[in-house]
């Protein structure tokens, strides 16, 4: 049985929300990146970097690239 807005948490709303916002987004703009290749070095850095996601690795805290970049 569908649920009605009335019937649903805030949560629920949320991503209700945001997932047409997201889905009206791509139908307006589309990917970018669409139909380009993706060069060799790209390709096998994101799957280094899926992988080190996969194990728990976060890579650097926003503080400390934001002082390694003097950012403030």
């Amino acid at each position: 049985m569908a649920k009605t807005v009335a019937d649903m948490t805030t949560t629920e709303l949320r991503q209700l929300v945001s997932s047409v916002v997201e889905e009206k987004l791509m139908q307006l703009l589309g990917d970018p990146d669409e139909g380009l290749a993706l060069r060799e070095n790209v390709r096998k850095r994101l799957l280094r970097q899926k992988r080190a996601v996969a194990k728990g690795d976060r890579g650097e805290s926003l503080e400390t690239v934001v002082r390694r970049l003097k950012l403030v």
